[in-house]
């Protein structure tokens, strides 16, 4: 954004309030304006060819797929999912990094980013990579993306600004000690920078040969 550019409102009329400097507001309203105002309206129309599209024409993408049946060979070694539909990983991770889907970057966000947190710091259902139901649709994955969405910024909304100042705990791991504050800043990194991915994926659908 440039200095002659001026911010876009939110649904709610306003942009950004950073102005007012308290910690809850700057960090809330951050994330609310990108997610309300820019990056959930580019995921409306998604179809189901954008949400499988592999760009690279390879085949061999990770992705969200129908669970290969027992006895025939995954195309992973970790196929992680409790459903019918399965996402590839595999630990350690190759090098370099495989390319990923739309349906694989939106179930990282929906069950690592938002419902896995949410399930330690706001009293959320259990939620992990191995157990998650896996959609099998475009329309099925948005409904999932804002239900964790709406649930992890309600969660946040109710930590005050002492309360962000808070250790996050033994749900963190190595990270335990790092502050509320901390892990949202980093929630709202990973929401920013894989729904910029998204969007950027169906400019190349939309451009495709």
């Amino acid at each position: 954004m440039t200095s002659e550019t001026t911010a876009p409102e939110t649904p709610d009329g306003r942009g950004p309030r950073g102005l007012d400097g308290d910690l809850p507001t700057v960090l809330i309203d951050q994330i609310e304006f990108h997610v309300r105002a820019m990056l959930r309206p580019r995921l409306e129309g998604l179809t189901d060819e954008e949400y499988f599209y592999d760009p690279t024409g390879t085949g061999h993408a990770w992705t969200v797929h129908p669970r290969v049946p027992e006895g025939r060979e995954a195309p992973t070694s970790i196929q992680g999912g409790g459903g019918a539909m399965a996402i590839d990983f595999e630990h350690p991770e190759p090098s370099p990094a495989p390319f990923t889907t739309i349906a694989w970057r939106l179930g990282h966000v929906i069950v690592g980013v938002l419902a896995a947190r949410s399930a330690s710091h706001h009293g959320g259902p259990p939620a992990d990579y191995m157990t998650w139901e896996y959609a099998a649709t475009a329309e099925e994955a948005l409904a999932q993306f804002d239900a964790e969405y709406e649930r992890w910024i309600t969660g946040v909304r109710r930590w005050d600004a002492e309360d962000l100042q808070v250790a996050v705990g033994e749900a963190e791991g190595p990270y335990a000690q790092y502050s509320r504050a901390t892990l949202v800043a980093h929630i709202h990194r990973e929401l920013i920078h894989h729904l910029a991915e998204i969007a950027l994926l169906r400019d190349l659908w939309a451009h495709r040969g």
